[in-house]
């Protein structure tokens, strides 16, 4: 891997953009609340619950990519 891998690597993992994940029903309970603590909260689950099936289908694709370059 050349130095421009490691730097596009390196902003896709380590630079990190605010986002907000809600359905509109949620978002329209959540919203009417005074303290925003439970909103946030179910954002974090929310983004927690949808990172792992690409982590998954990354290590996979990893996993599958290092055994055809073993060959």
């Amino acid at each position: 891997m050349n130095l421009k891998t490691y730097i596009a690597l390196f902003i896709l993992f380590f630079v990190a953009i605010q986002v907000d994940a809600q359905c509109a029903m949620c978002r329209a309970v959540l919203e009417s609340e005074e303290g925003q603590g439970a909103a946030e909260g179910i954002n974090n689950g929310i983004i927690y619950l949808m990172m792992i099936p690409y982590v998954l289908i990354g290590g996979l694709g990893y996993f599958i990519y290092r055994k055809l370059r073993q060959k």
